[in-house]
């Protein structure tokens, strides 16, 4: 099983950090004690900019969940359509040649999905088999790469494509001056990546998936996720978080390498979700890793800040330019809702 290739794209509207943090001063500073608190808070999640799906004037114009909803679709269909495409010419395959594909977002919802309209617009197979997955957020990168693993180990002839997209601000509440909400204001962005993913029999270059690895954290669905309500997604997210990756993501890791016959010393490339500085800070502690080790999670998260499923695909995408020695070691990693982890064992 090989990652044949990965692509991404965005929308057309891209605003660095101080421009965004101007505007929401200026949208939240009136119900604040203290707007100063939005330069430090937004300075601290090390992002220098980020794509946005919709003008920052037309956010305003925003007042219900069905209107974000609409806005999500139209910019997903664009965007997604692109970045699957770019994959597909990176494995030099056509849309008529995927034999499933795994959908996944958790910043807006469609029915049909959004593969069953991009198969329309792309020229899909009328077999393909359709796997859309809502709801495992930040995880769902690293998930989706495992469930397509899965797939083509059981029709290794076969090809798997993985899509996300992720307009993480347009679920912006614009009335809710918590710290979650203000922390997801200054730290998350819009994108979309996609992934092929082949069978043992298919003649594709790319690292190898060997192993992959779940691990869900009982009684700890309180960490992170979403409230519904009628003005679309409210975030939630625990201060606890991460003391939960301190505490858990080091020994998972252990295990899962030992399982393999690997340790620590044996990884020669961490593609790490970028979560914001803490949780990479928290990652680096539970793994024993300097910071220069996650120096291309770092830097994906400065360049367009957290992407939600999407950004560990974004990561590997710059993995895979950088081409590792050949027989590198690497793991794929990513938590998110449940609480959970995904553990991927790659080999270039």
């Amino acid at each position: 099983m090989r990652i044949a290739s990965v692509g991404s794209a965005f929308p057309e509207h891209y605003y660095s950090q101080e421009a965004i943090t101007e505007r929401l001063k200026a949208h939240w500073g009136p119900q604040m004690n203290s707007p100063q608190l939005l330069d430090r808070l937004y300075k601290n999640c090390c992002v220098d900019g980020r794509y946005l799906s919709v003008e920052p004037h037309e956010y305003y114009g925003i007042n219900n969940f069905g209107q974000a909803n609409d806005a999500w679709i139209k910019c997903a269909m664009e965007i997604g359509e692109q970045a699957l495409c770019k994959a597909l010419v990176g494995a030099g395959l056509t849309p008529g040649e995927i034999d499933a594909i795994f959908m996944i977002s958790v910043t807006g919802i469609a029915s049909p999905s959004l593969d069953a309209r991009l198969a329309n617009r792309l020229g899909f197979s009328p077999r393909i088999k359709r796997i859309p997955i809502f709801g495992l957020g930040c995880v769902a990168g690293a998930a989706g790469l495992a469930r397509a693993s899965d797939y083509v180990k059981a029709f290794p002839g076969e090809v798997a494509a993985l899509l996300s997209v992720e307009l993480c601000t347009l679920t912006l509440q614009k009335d809710d001056i918590s710290m979650a909400n203000l922390i997801s204001a200054g730290l998350f962005g819009d994108g979309a990546a996609a992934a092929i993913i082949v069978g043992a029999e298919r003649e594709q270059r790319g690292p190898q998936i060997l192993a992959t690895r779940s691990v869900f954290y009982p009684d700890t669905e309180h960490i992170m996720g979403w409230e519904i309500t009628e003005k679309g997604f409210r975030i939630v997210l625990s201060p606890n978080l991460p003391a939960l990756i301190e505490e858990n993501l080091g020994g998972d890791m252990e295990e899962f390498l030992g399982d393999n016959g690997l340790t620590f010393d044996d990884i020669g490339c961490w593609v790490l979700h970028t979560g914001g500085p803490r949780i990479l800070e928290s990652t680096a502690t539970a793994l024993r890793l300097p910071r220069e080790a996650l120096e291309v999670s770092w830097e994906c998260l400065r360049r367009m800040g957290n992407l939600s499923s999407a950004s560990v695909l974004m990561v590997l995408e710059e993995f895979l330019r950088r081409r590792p020695a050949e027989g590198t070691y690497g793991v794929l990693a990513a938590m998110g809702p449940g609480f959970c982890s995904e553990l991927l064992l790659l080999r270039w």
